[in-house]
């Protein structure tokens, strides 16, 4: 194909993948309501699913109430006329995003598969459903970790004579940091995963400059989430977690390429000797 052709098969990819959004958008538009009661609203609500599970594991360890958190309670305000729908249409978008995740993944796929050969298609089988996995893993931990904390921490935190009463946009805004960003940063052992088949990086590496990950980790955390510790620090151990995996991904494939070279280094000399014998 040449490259005009290539540019117009990657411009049907892109265009069913907008579709694909713009469907799921006008799903999430239609039921708004389900979507922001249940949903967007659910952390602001004392019987979100983390409040319970956490309450009930404070019991059977014999603790009490002592983990047992209830967001304190606040109203949400407009202040700009159209707010509420720029709101609505802004988490429909999003919700279209997530939604179309795996079918956008996909049409990249499919777009890049083509030009990769067969022993390369092998090696990557599977990797729309594991990025797919990860993402979703993300997203749920972003929403029922990261999120209940950080609204909680947030909310209750405020002066003498002052009332919490954040906008409709500051809440949508902090929601949509706690999740999707953290489901994209899921990614990391897929990356290391393909940054170590090129070359690029190895496991002696990654352990060496684990100080230096954190301190980017850190940084990391510091700018997708709200400026507040309890935020930071809920990304950043998951975050951590995810490196020490790309670790041991990384010393997997490195292991895998050296016993494929021994292999191949020893078929080479044997051929070699063959052919010395003949």
């Amino acid at each position: 194909m040449s490259f005009f052709d290539h540019i117009s098969e990657l411009r049907k990819h892109i265009l069913r993948s907008a579709i694909a959004i713009f469907t799921l958008a006008i799903i999430s538009f239609i039921y708004k309501d389900f979507v922001f009661n249940n949903i967007i609203f659910g952390p602001r609500r004392p019987d979100f699913p983390t409040y319970q599970v956490l309450c009930w594991a404070s019991h059977q360890m014999g603790l009490g109430e002592a983990m047992c958190i209830t967001p304190p309670k606040f109203d949400l305000i407009t202040r700009q006329l159209g707010e509420v729908l720029m709101q609505i249409l802004y988490v429909s978008f999003w919700f279209g995003v997530i939604g179309a995740f795996p079918y956008i993944f996909w049409e990249v796929w499919r777009f890049i598969s083509p030009g990769l050969h067969e022993h390369e298609r092998k090696v990557v089988r599977g990797i729309v459903g594991i990025c797919t996995f990860l993402f979703f893993l993300g997203i749920v931990f972003g929403y029922y970790v990261i999120a209940p904390f950080s609204i909680s921490f947030l909310a209750g935190y405020t002066l003498e004579g002052l009332e919490v009463a954040p906008t409709l946009d500051s809440y949508v805004t902090y929601m949509t940091m706690f999740t999707i960003p953290t489901g994209l940063i899921f990614q990391m052992p897929v990356a290391a995963y393909f940054l170590a088949r090129i070359g690029l990086i190895g496991a002696a590496f990654l352990r060496e400059y684990r100080r230096h990950a954190i301190v980017v980790i850190l940084i990391i955390a510091a700018i997708i989430t709200p400026p507040d510790v309890v935020s930071q620090t809920l990304v950043a151990i998951p975050l951590l977690f995810l490196y020490e995996i790309s670790i041991m991904v990384v010393a997997r494939v490195q292991k895998k390429q050296a016993i494929k070279e021994a292999l191949e280094e020893k078929s080479g000399s044997s051929v070699q000797r063959y052919s010395d014998d003949v």
